[in-house]
């Protein structure tokens, strides 16, 4: 494996990650070439490349490279790469939907195992939500709210400070293509996404989010990441409720961010109508960085031919892409004005 990127999410989750998973990587390349020495001396990374050229020079064929860029820097990288590369990208797939389309067309092209770092889908929690749903435990999802009030320290990732869209691209993605996952596609997006006094420099860090389902599932994302005011009611949690139970996930990691705290495993259950006491269940493993081992994976087993294309790939990514470009309408186009007397 061969990494374009050392940034903060390579330290912090991909990289412990596949240590964790035992995955074998080879080099990595910055355009901060001392960046990526430092990463590479922490992680034991036996190569470092000084330009893209060195790298795509030196690099074994059937290699799986992962693009940790950010989305505006996709499109330039995957020219350079050679035909049926294995990739991962980083999300979001490009900057909008318009990127998106080109990438997805640019991965077609050159033939390319593609998949994008849509992780969130593979957090050991939802794994253990997904066992419990397959049983049959919750009956028919109806449900899903996500609400994030935390205060998140943009200044982490400075490209976002000259990126036209902020909270929805880069944050509120995940929660979008994990409905996806449980909902599929919905019929239409409603959304509004907006600033803050303190963090003018930023496009927004603030959004309300609903995905229509029609009329018997309802599907909210709430996101405030300027709460100042201390841990005690900061809240970070996934509510998944369905006609026999209900599972509650509190997301340690957005809370303190990047050290993050304890995730909690909430669950009631009925049985013949009546409804135990909620109850809780220990989870092995946590969102970053456990749940970058499955977005890789699914990389590594298509190019093993182990399987016909990830389940991340971007021909389900750019469905999500498709939403949160909805969502930015959304927001722009407005509500409905009241007729006042």
């Amino acid at each position: 494996m061969y990494i374009i990127g050392a940034g903060s999410i390579v330290n912090d989750a991909h990289l412990p990650a596949y240590r964790i998973a035992g995955f074998n990587v080879q080099g990595i390349y910055d355009i901060d070439e001392s960046r990526a020495k430092n990463t590479a001396d922490k992680f034991n990374i036996p190569n470092v490349f000084k330009s893209m050229q060195q790298l795509l020079s030196q690099v074994p064929d059937k290699a799986v490279f992962d693009l940790a860029v950010p989305g505006s820097a996709h499109i330039s990288i995957l020219e350079k790469l050679p035909e049926q590369s294995n990739v991962l990208l980083q999300k979001p797939m490009g900057e909008n939907y318009e990127e998106a389309r080109r990438i997805l067309a640019l991965t077609k092209e050159k033939r390319m195992n593609a998949g994008v770092n849509f992780q969130l889908r593979y957090a050991p929690f939802i794994t253990a939500l997904r066992q419990m749903i397959i049983k049959g435990e919750l009956g028919d999802l109806v449900d899903i709210e996500i609400n994030i009030n935390v205060y998140t320290p943009w200044h982490t990732w400075d490209f976002l400070y000259s990126s036209l869209r902020v909270e929805i691209l880069y944050h509120s993605i995940h929660y979008i293509d994990l409905v996806r996952t449980f909902f599929g596609n919905p019929d239409s997006v409603y959304a509004k996404t907006v600033k803050h006094p303190a963090m003018k420099e930023l496009a927004s860090v603030k959004s309300n989010i609903i995905l229509d389902y029609g009329d018997m599932k309802r599907a909210s994302i709430l996101t405030n990441h300027c709460h100042v005011y201390g841990e005690a009611q900061q809240q970070s949690y996934l509510k998944f409720e369905g006609t026999k139970g209900a599972v509650k996930i509190d997301i340690g990691l957005l809370k303190n961010y990047p050290a993050g705290g304890k995730d909690k495993f909430a669950y009631i259950l009925s049985e013949e109508g009546v409804y135990h006491q909620w109850q809780t269940k220990d989870i092995e493993g946590t969102w970053f960085p456990d749940a970058f081992i499955g977005s890789m994976a699914e990389v590594m087993q298509a190019a093993e031919n182990k399987i016909s294309k990830p389940d991340n790939s971007v021909d389900d990514a750019i469905h999500t892409m498709a939403c949160v470009e909805a969502a930015y309408q959304s927001s722009e186009q407005g509500g409905v004005k009241p007729k006042m007397l």
